[in-house]
Formats: structure tokens, sequence, C-alpha cells
């Protein structure tokens, strides 16, 4: 089950429609507090969540579910009519696994849906653990340990290490990663893994050194 968040009715019914049309079973709500009450029904495969909601907005929610075992894992897309890179960057990094902008086309939003779910879907047949050196990554417990403490990992740290981790001794470039992680055209800005990778190895200290830059191209993990 889809579940769609947006408070506009005619664009609610647009993304209804279309994901029907598609195949989908969909429930649609236009608030948080209508999200909350049709999750404790059915825990949904993915979320389409607006950002500009009434009472709680997007980021609100997004981080809410985040939090929420029952929901930590569930992928979402945020929908919204914002297009300045810092309202993508704060979405994605909060947790979200996709972003579309207000007006899309009922094509783009379908590929996007399918494309997130086999991603998901293709994520869930990996290993339970995977072990790097000092690093350990439990998978299903979505925790890593480093020199057998626990790491304190935003969303996006957490998926960047899994990208290099599960591909270990592979170089990728920062375009393969930021499509991997972020999943959406970050128009060639590659800024943001650099950053993340940054933040990565000095949580991670020593082990950090496990992460190697692969000059002119990208990042390896070791």
């Amino acid at each position: 089950m889809i579940l769609i968040v947006e408070d506009d009715l005619d664009i609610r019914e647009l993304e209804s429609y279309a994901l029907r049309s598609s195949g989908f079973d969909v429930t649609a709500c236009a608030s948080g507090e209508e999200l909350s009450y049709a999750i404790a029904a059915e825990t949904p495969q993915l979320i389409m969540l607006d950002i500009m909601l009434p009472g709680e907005d997007g980021l609100e929610i997004l981080s809410r579910l985040r939090s929420d075992p029952k929901t930590a894992d569930v992928p979402v897309i945020m929908v919204t009519a914002k297009t300045s890179e810092i309202d993508k960057v704060r979405g994605l990094d909060q947790g979200a696994d996709d972003y579309i902008t207000k007006p899309f086309g009922v094509m783009e939003l379908v590929s996007r849906v399918k494309a997130l779910l086999r991603r998901t879907a293709q994520r869930g047949t990996e290993h339970d653990k995977l072990v790097c050196g000092q690093i350990v990554m439990d998978c299903d417990k979505r925790t890593v340990t480093c020199e057998g403490r626990e790491l304190e990992l935003t969303f996006k740290e957490y998926e960047l290490l899994y990208a290099l981790m599960s591909a270990k001794g592979v170089v990728q470039s920062r375009e393969k990663l930021i499509s991997t992680v972020w999943g959406y055209d970050f128009a060639g800005e590659t800024r943001t893994v650099d950053m993340h990778v940054k933040t990565l190895r000095r949580k991670l200290g020593e082990s950090g050194r496990s992460i190697v830059t692969v000059r002119n191209v990208g990042y390896r993990m070791d």
C-alpha cells in the first residue's frame, strides 16, 4: 500500500489516480494526524509526503517517521513546490529517499515510485551484517558499531556507509553514490557526498581511513 500525504485535493486525487492506474493500492490523507491513523491500520510500502502541510509540516512528520521503529525503514518521497537546493538537502538528510517537485508529470511520478520500490526490495536481499575491519553494520537493526562502540549516524550517513561497505573494494564515483544514496538528480552538485564522507570519517575515528579517496573519481571502501 502506498500512502499519500497531501493537503491539496486536486494534487492528492491526481497522485492517487496515477498510482492506482499503475496497479498500486493507495490510501490518501491530508495531514499528519490522518497519516498516524492510516499507519496504525496498516504499515505502507512507501509514503509520498508533501512538505507544506497544515499543522505539522512534512519535515517534522519525516523526523517522526524515522524515529519510530515501525516506519524507520519505510521509503519516503518528498513532494513539494520548493525547488531550492537547501530544502532538498534538509529533506534528504533527515531521511527522505527521493524528492519530486511540483508541477510533475504523471509518468515521472510513477517511474520514481517504481524505482524506489525496486531499490528497497534489492536492499532487503543483502546480508544481515556487513563487516569492514572494526566496522560492523547490522542491516536488520540498522546499527553501526566501530571498535565495540555504537555510532550515532544520520539516515544518509548510514545509507552512504552501506553503499560503500556493500561494494567493498570497488571504486564508486560521486555521481553513482548520489544516485544510489540520494536517489535523484542532484544537478551535478557532488559536494554533499564529500561532506558526508568527511563526517563519516570523523565518527569512525581511526577506522575512517578505510574510506579511501580516489582522486578525480570518488571513493572506495578498503
